[in-house]
């Protein structure tokens, strides 16, 4: 008896609703001031949830794969987008900035980065000729959705006020993710899917780890995280410190990076396809090199600076969309999610890596340095990388990718 066809195009679009919901978090900023105002806490204070909310993202998707096969993907984002619901709301009914950090923080980031990296890896697996292209679009809505929720969050904060908004915003999010949760669905022999590819290089995580290339991928990701979260993350001081902006148009700065990093995710996310995809790293790395190098040695006109930090929010959605295809080319799609957890790890460690140099080590331009080097390391590693050899294809989960190579031998 043969199983009825899957309509591919469903699981897209709940793909993209549910990210799109996973989104909103990146409109944190607009809830800072508000309850700054209402509980007079610190400004540095409340804005350390979004920290705690990004590293939780990372961290959790260490768990991600062993929970997805455990439950299955429909029910672990069922379960992902109740939590992230319910953490929002019960933001609502708190005045304490530790139970913030706790729920809009710890709790809210770990089901968002659980829901975020299973729903991505998913969606490729159904997909494995077109990585980049699946991974631009299921990333580019992630970043589509922090675009829309920013009118819908300012505008829920402006008429029933920042506690309120944090329910209304938990319900609509919570709905969003339950509904694209209901056509998810994985693909009936997602073992077989590299084979049918062209690939057989569906390495277990332990065989990962015994790679070189893991580690050389795991370092320039973590550059690109870290130039693109810290530009992003303090873009408006950056226009009014060195750029000589008006707080308005430095305002304005935010919403134009914002516009070019989800256009960096979708298109150098369908540009590897057909030109590769170490290659458009290459270019990024170079592209935001040179951009540091100008925010750092060049006196900046308003366009100046506004060139350099959209090339480098750019370059760093287009990094965030192709290092989930890079690593499904390395190292296999069985296995991707738990794979792709490992090396995500560089984008929590980078976001609080260019924090702790501008705050200890000179701000602005120390950091740049810092940045501009490592973009430079990048650049120079994604000229000679490639994937590595098939890994041996055994039962026993400690098998290496060097008895691959020795039987090929």
């Amino acid at each position: 008896m043969t199983s009825k066809p899957v309509n591919r195009s469903f699981i897209v679009f709940g793909t993209i609703v549910c990210q799109m919901g996973l989104g909103t978090i990146y409109t944190w900023s607009l809830f800072n001031q508000p309850l700054v105002d209402k509980f007079h806490w610190g400004l540095a204070d409340v804005a350390t949830t979004f920290s705690i909310t990004s590293f939780f993202l990372a961290f959790a998707t260490l768990f991600a794969g062993k929970l997805q096969e455990r439950f299955g993907i429909r029910n672990l984002t069922l379960a992902s987008g109740i939590l992230v619901g319910l953490g929002l709301i019960a933001s609502a009914h708190v005045s304490s900035l530790d139970m913030i950090y706790l729920l809009a923080g710890v709790v809210v980031g770990f089901a968002v980065g659980i829901a975020y990296i299973s729903t991505l890896s998913n969606l490729i697996k159904w997909f494995p000729a077109n990585k980049g292209l699946i991974s631009g679009i299921s990333v580019g809505a992630f970043g589509s959705g922090s675009l829309l929720f920013k009118y819908v969050n300012a505008t829920l904060i402006a008429e029933v006020g920042v506690s309120a908004a944090f329910f209304y915003w938990g319900t609509i999010v919570m709905a969003l993710i339950v509904f694209g949760s209901m056509l998810l669905k994985e693909p009936a022999a997602s073992a077989s899917t590299n084979t049918a590819a062209g690939l057989g290089n569906d390495y277990s995580v332990r065989q990962m780890l015994a790679t070189k290339e893991a580690y050389l991928l795991f370092a320039i990701f973590f550059s690109a995280c870290m130039s693109g979260l810290y530009l992003i993350g303090i873009v408006k001081d950056m226009g009014v410190q060195l750029a000589g902006m008006d707080l308005a148009t430095a305002a304005n700065t935010v919403s134009a990076v914002a516009i070019f990093n989800t256009a960096g995710r979708i298109i150098l996310g369908t540009l590897s396809d057909k030109v590769g995809r170490m290659r458009v790293i290459s270019f990024t790395m170079l592209v935001t090199m040179l951009a540091i190098v100008a925010l750092s040695f060049f006196t900046l006109s308003h366009t100046l600076f506004f060139l350099c930090v959209g090339a480098v929010a750019f370059c760093f959605g287009g990094n965030i969309t192709v290092f989930p295809a890079i690593v499904g080319d390395f190292f296999g799609l069985k296995n991707h999610s738990k794979n792709y957890g490992i090396i995500y790890q560089g984008f929590g460690l980078g976001a609080l890596a260019g924090s702790f140099i501008a705050k200890y080590f000179g701000g602005f331009h120390a950091t740049f340095m810092v940045i501009g080097v490592l973009s430079l390391v990048s650049l120079l590693i994604t000229l000679f990388i490639s994937a590595p050899q098939a890994a041996a294809q055994t039962t026993d989960d400690t098998a290496t990718p060097a008895l691959a190579k020795a039987e090929h031998a």
